[in-house]
């Protein structure tokens, strides 16, 4: 039987605060799977028109899939956020991008034709649940030599990029870790974050009771001179540091996905379409560079070139894998193209719910730049991968149209 495919439009996202992890963290007595639940209640808050048994699937990623973060996450919190027993849901587990391969899951699924209207999101409680807990590493990817004992230390994979560019300086890294401390504090003064944020009620049995309702991450006021001095944890005289680098972070993230039928059923704001995505492998080692080819693979995908290309959220684990991408591309460290709002090394990077937070803030961009066709997240993926999504701008005029009128022009 002949098959069309459905358009796909990303709704709205939404996000918690993000805590830093540990004792001392925000959400350090708060479980990882509430985290969430509040974010899907917040979605079904803001959507009255959208009657909760049409949501017909629930994808939510963490990568360490124990305790609270555990027992098939999507189908439980679908259950804990309302959603009638009849809403399946599963989880997911590609790391860093697991909430990127969340929405491009439901996506397919959605475009293919076997649902309509899925929520997708993830979850990384990093003070519970550290990375690579109860893990078990077969012993053979090293002892066979698939892949270099750094290639299981993501700060080492940076430190390899380093070497593998040397333009790639520590003072670069340091200079663009302070610009994305300071677009953050400007996009907060700005207004520009607190609408994504799901206040989320804590408790804590000494702390008593408490209302999370900021990025608890961000350190306004930092320098390229407060950086310099930072310890290399990952490599003596190395250049990654705390400084460059993004925080061990809680937090949650949630969004609704559709095909652009059921949004125009319902009422439904469409806040962006969904035009190409890819993920890639690269060498385990260098993960970092993993968003130039899946960059690439989507571009082709697309019809597009990186010139028509407006707006770029990158998820920052380290700025040298950033400064890897923005070289690549011929793109200069400070293009205001890139993280308008500062990214994760000022805002934290709570790994599997980190995809959804980039799309949500290229979503609101979107809306204050109706200039812009196209806008690209991507981020990089531990074990060596990478991942893009392209996505097209309701606000422009020409928006739906043919893309290849526009293949080759700037946005």
């Amino acid at each position: 039987m002949p098959r069309t495919l459905r358009e796909v439009v990303f709704v709205e996202g939404v996000r918690t605060p993000f805590g830093k992890a540990g004792e001392k963290g925000m959400y350090a007595q708060t479980r990882a799977d509430d985290l969430v639940v509040n974010c899907m209640r917040e979605l079904l808050r803001r959507h009255p028109e959208l009657p909760p048994e049409r949501v017909e699937e629930v994808a939510i990623a963490a990568t360490t899939q124990i305790g609270d973060q555990g027992l098939t996450l999507g189908r439980v919190a679908a259950l804990l956020a309302g959603l009638p027993n009849t809403t399946p849901g599963y989880s997911i587990d590609r790391m860093c991008a697991g909430a990127m391969t969340a929405v491009t899951n439901v996506a397919s699924a959605i475009a293919f034709g076997s649902c309509e209207i899925a929520i997708a999101g993830g979850v990384e409680h990093m003070g519970r649940h550290p990375m690579g807990e109860a893990v078990d590493p077969n012993p053979r990817i090293i002892s066979e030599q698939i892949v270099d004992p750094s290639a299981l230390s993501m700060g080492a994979t940076a430190e390899n990029l380093h070497d593998r560019f040397p333009a790639l300086t520590k003072q670069r890294c340091d200079a663009y870790a302070v610009a994305s401390q300071n677009k953050l504090e400007k996009a907060y003064a700005n207004g520009k974050i607190q609408p994504d944020l799901v206040t989320v009620a804590t408790r804590h049995t000494e702390l008593g009771y408490g209302l999370a309702t900021v990025d608890e991450p961000p350190r306004p006021g930092t320098t390229v001179e407060n950086l310099a001095g930072l310890r290399t944890p990952f490599r003596p005289h190395g250049k990654v540091t705390a400084g460059n680098s993004a925080g061990l972070t809680d937090g949650a993230t949630a969004c609704i996905v559709a095909s652009a039928d059921a949004a125009a059923e319902l009422g439904l704001p469409v806040r962006m379409r969904l035009v190409a995505y890819s993920f890639v492998g690269v060498e385990p080692e260098v993960m970092g560079i993993g968003p130039v080819p899946a960059t690439e693979k989507a571009l082709r995908q697309a019809g597009l070139s990186i010139a028509d290309i407006g707006l770029l959220e990158l998820n920052e684990a380290f700025a040298v894998q950033i400064l890897a991408f923005l070289d690549h591309f011929g793109i200069a460290d400070d293009d205001p193209r890139v993280n308008q709002y500062g990214g994760a090394i000022a805002t934290g990077h709570p790994l599997a719910s980190s995809g959804v937070r980039l799309m949500t803030q290229l979503a609101r961009q979107f809306e204050d730049n109706p200039q812009v066709r196209f806008g690209l997240t991507a981020m990089c993926i531990g074990i060596g991968m990478g991942g893009a999504v392209i996505w097209e701008n309701p606000h422009h005029s020409d928006f739906g149209k043919e893309l290849e009128t526009t293949k080759g022009a700037a946005a």
